[in-house]
């Protein structure tokens, strides 16, 4: 388990005094007492806050609005692919500091590194990066659920305190379900074992374990000799286990086909109780090769009581589920496009919905539309500003398909959506699909993957699918935004 300072911020747009009354700091002396001993000559104090936060708003541009270049900041040489920092202060840089924004506020968290900080050791060495973003995490999911106005948005910073005890006593993080924790606050029960902090209450009922693995894909294409594709994967592994007695213990092994591509990156809940060292060390930033660690990934845990997420991860699959490719040329007052697709032969051919989406910004509405589609069916939608092209469940047998057409708008009106990078000829093809029981990766768990080490025989039960998340197929005729992989996409 790792320790951590945290601090969690509102948005930014007013001014910074305005902003430091909502902030809710957590300070933990333990913390601070064991970094000093760790990080030795190192060992940077974390300031006041007034000068934290000043000193955050800075790095994340979120000052001085007229300064749209600070070369400290902003050069070339110093390109952030994470949502790592290193805050300027009097005694030093203040490193790592974890912050991302989200819905209207800043969520930050200073992780304890258990080694000194000069040299800087990698961040995948660095256990407390996945502590500390599990723990944002679930104060995300925390402070956005049921948020209606300012006044309920309040009483749940005023809860936090107490939240926060239950969830990361003396700073170590055991349980990011706030919603679990505050839901059980209340609860009284009679324990008979001694169990863990964490676990408020006990389950009474039938034993049962669901396993479910969610992989996302996301991607970037462009048909372009001069611009590189992006794809990448991005896993999560959520559980629920409803099991009597308070300290059981579970092991989830995920496991990889002989083809399957390794599970990099790997973020674990606070709960899992230790981990293969060739776990830990698995990061998308080093070169593929055959010597990549490709499970099986056992992960022991004693599990809180609620649905928590076991754990994430990330993967360097070779191609993209659907390689696509998109022309749009306005030729007088009409648009020509033309799309293609193809869904790779390794990949499997049934969906629960896929369909693409054709959206046109800045212009008026769809006035007249001529159109073939080799496959599936082709709409306008209500606001005659978007064409949606429903494949359906499956590819036909030759796995690819096209749509050709040619577009008339009427007059421009408030009312048509506007996009500033959406000019001109710029534009985008955006795909929507989901492949149920099928990972991208391959990675699987089964009943035999699963060990429950409890009383009673629990009923075991495991599912996996593919989500597509930011599907992009750009207009190879005309500029487009280039993007680069991170870390935490």
């Amino acid at each position: 388990m790792e320790d951590t300072d945290k601090m969690k911020c509102k948005k930014t747009e007013r001014l910074s005094s305005y902003l430091f009354n909502f902030c809710k700091i957590m300070r933990y002396p333990t913390v601070e007492k064991r970094a000093k001993a760790f990080n030795g000559a190192s060992y940077v104090t974390v300031p006041e806050d007034s000068v934290f936060l000043k000193a955050l708003l800075f790095e994340l541009k979120l000052t001085d609005p007229d300064k749209n270049f600070v070369e400290y900041r902003d050069s070339c040489s110093r390109i952030n692919k994470t949502s790592v920092y290193a805050l300027p202060t009097g005694g030093g840089d203040l490193w790592p500091v974890l912050a991302f924004q989200k819905s209207g506020f800043i969520y930050v968290c200073l992780p304890l590194v258990e080694q000194s900080l000069k040299p800087r050791p990698p961040l995948i060495s660095i256990s407390g990066i996945s502590q500390a973003f599990a723990l944002l995490s679930g104060l995300l999911v925390f402070i956005n659920s049921s948020q209606k106005n300012e006044a309920e948005m309040s009483a749940k910073v005023g809860q936090l305190p107490s939240l926060l005890m239950q969830a990361c006593p003396l700073g170590t993080p055991l349980d990011t379900d706030l919603n679990g924790l505050l839901d059980n606050i209340h609860v009284s029960t009679n324990h008979v074992q001694k169990q863990p902090v964490w676990r408020i209450s006990t389950y009474k009922g039938k034993p049962q374990v669901n396993v479910c693995i969610t992989e996302k894909v996301k991607s970037m294409q462009y048909d372009k000799r001069d611009v590189a594709d992006m794809w990448q994967v991005y896993g999560t592994v959520t559980c629920k286990c409803d099991l009597e007695g308070a300290t059981s213990n579970v092991t989830v092994s995920l496991n990889l086909p002989a083809n399957g591509s390794p599970l990099q990156d790997i973020l674990v809940h606070p709960c899992v109780t230790s981990l293969d060292s060739a776990v830990l060390t698995s990061c998308s930033v080093d070169v593929m090769d055959d010597s990549a660690f490709s499970g099986p990934y056992k992960l022991p845990f004693t599990p809180p009581s609620d649905l928590f997420n076991l754990c994430y991860y990330t993967s360097q699959v070779p191609l993209p589920p659907i390689l696509g490719f998109y022309q749009l040329k306005e030729e007088e007052l009409q648009l020509k496009l033309t799309v293609n697709l193809k869904l790779h032969e390794s990949v499997k051919n049934a969906f629960e919905y896929c369909e693409a989406r054709i959206p046109f910004f800045n212009r008026g509405p769809v006035a007249h539309l001529e159109y073939k589609v080799s496959y599936g069916q082709l709409d306008v939608s209500r606001e005659k500003s978007l064409l949606v092209w429903v494949i359906g469940q499956k590819f036909p047998k030759s796995l690819d398909i096209s749509l050709t057409g040619t577009v008339t708008f009427g007059s421009t009106s408030k009312e048509q959506p506007v996009d500033p990078i959406c000019s001109g000829s710029t534009a985008y093809v955006k795909l929507y699909f989901r492949i149920p029981d099928y990972t991208l990766t391959g990675c699987y768990a089964d009943q035999h993957s699963v060990q429950v080490f409890s009383s009673g025989k629990p009923k075991i039960s495991t599912s996996r699918e593919l989500i597509s998340s930011d599907y992009y197929i750009w207009n190879s005729k005309a500029p487009a935004p280039v993007v680069y992989r991170t870390l935490f996409f």
